[in-house]
């Protein structure tokens, strides 16, 4: 057994790390655009990066090292993606790292980057802000705002984990991203630090299956970008593991950083969880259900709250997968608004359907009827408003 305790100040409660962020002038307006978390020994690290083939820069640096490597420096920074910017892309962050290194011995450096792609990195900016940082600072809020672009609001969470023997560790994450969102993971950055003891077996192996009902289960407008990262960084000092307790924490982050991404996405003013079960097999369920979430028929039907279930059929027949409509039923919610016994939509349930729609969150529920298969993805409308919602909708 375990509890898991909601903490205030993002990564300022993992022990073994300092972080923040300063303004070097990459953005017009002043605020933080370059960041750091760093740690005096080594920490260990796993990450996952986007599917697009046109990796940023810093993607590629990171992979130079050898599997399993240790780092005791992650540099950070906005506005500019580093991204299709070749081999000089590259060159320009060793170059950064070389500079550094002379204020702060660094063992296997690694960069992030978010912004503009095409661009290749103000050099004369960034080696400002060495100059700057503070680099035995604690500031969570600092770095988080340093890697803000789009976003209309800061993206961090904490949890101390109490296990039943008195013993505890802690975990954080700091995120970013609003639009290029697409169920093959989502335009953002996002770093969890812990102080768990936990393997790097571990961290490999639970980081791969979070992102699934997470980050790869989210989408916004389609598209993906060439600079998604997610680290999951350990510094151990807790000397405290529980595999089972670990996992739940991580996942409560992921889903809830996701869910974050969704609600920031570009103006949308409605987050919707497509649950489809029922389905032949759980990758079938997976497939219709990011079909539903990516397809923008349905999000200009949530967008106008129109419940009009034919868009929702319409995609999952056309996403290749097996189903029979004599079996499928749809639900807003609890509100049957289609079964072969139910082809059209009365004035009662029409009526319910809309007051489900008009909320800010809320489920789509296709039933296939055909096997056990299940798989629950989130989408949003793409409408010009934000509206804040309170949404756990981990299936």
């Amino acid at each position: 057994m375990f509890n898991l305790i909601s903490l205030k100040n993002g990564l300022e409660n993992v022990d073994g790390f300092f972080f923040g962020g300063v303004s070097t002038g990459l953005k017009p307006n002043g605020d933080n655009d370059l960041g750091f978390i760093r740690a005096d020994e080594p920490f260990m690290l796993s990450a996952k990066f986007t599917s697009n083939k046109f990796q940023a820069a810093p993607i590629v640096h990171f992979k130079r090292y050898e599997k399993g490597f240790k780092s005791n420096f992650l540099l950070l920074n906005s506005k500019n993606a580093n991204a299709m910017t070749g081999q000089r892309g590259v060159d320009d962050i060793d170059e950064l790292f070389k500079i550094l290194n002379q204020k702060t011995p660094l063992i296997n450096p690694i960069m992030s980057s978010t912004g503009v792609i095409g661009y290749r990195l103000n050099q004369e900016k960034i080696r400002s802000g060495f100059d700057k940082f503070d680099l035995n600072q604690k500031s969570s809020d600092s770095v988080a705002r340093a890697i803000m672009t789009t976003d209309s609001f800061k993206k961090e969470i904490a949890f101390r984990v109490e296990l039943e023997n008195g013993k505890s560790f802690n975990i954080a994450a700091i995120c970013k991203g609003a639009g290029m969102i697409n169920p093959a993971f989502a335009t953002m950055l996002c770093f969890i630090l812990t102080d768990a003891a936990i393997p790097q077996s571990d961290m490999d192996e639970l980081l791969k299956e979070t992102t699934k009902y997470s980050f790869d289960a989210v989408s916004v407008d389609g598209d993906t970008s060439t600079n998604d990262t997610l680290m999951l960084l350990s510094s151990g000092k807790s000397g405290v593991y529980d595999k089972e307790a670990f996992k739940f924490a991580l996942d409560k982050i992921t889903l809830e950083m996701a869910l974050n991404l969704v609600k920031d996405g570009e103006g949308s003013t409605k987050v919707v969880a497509f649950e489809v079960k029922g389905a032949a097999s759980d990758d079938e369920a997976s497939k219709a259900a990011k079909a539903l979430s990516n397809s923008l028929l349905v999000k200009t039907a949530i967008f106008g709250e129109d419940p009009n279930w034919g868009r929702i059929a319409s995609t999952i027949g056309a996403s290749g997968i097996e189903c029979d409509s004599t079996k499928l039923a749809i639900y807003y919610d609890d509100v049957l608004v289609y079964d072969k016994d139910h082809p059209e939509l009365d004035e009662a349930r029409e009526q319910k359907a809309h007051t489900v729609m008009k909320k800010d969150s809320y489920r789509i529920i296709c039933d296939l009827g055909i096997a056990n298969g299940k798989f629950t993805a989130y989408g949003c409308d793409l409408g010009h408003t934000y509206v804040k919602i309170n949404a756990d909708y981990r299936s």
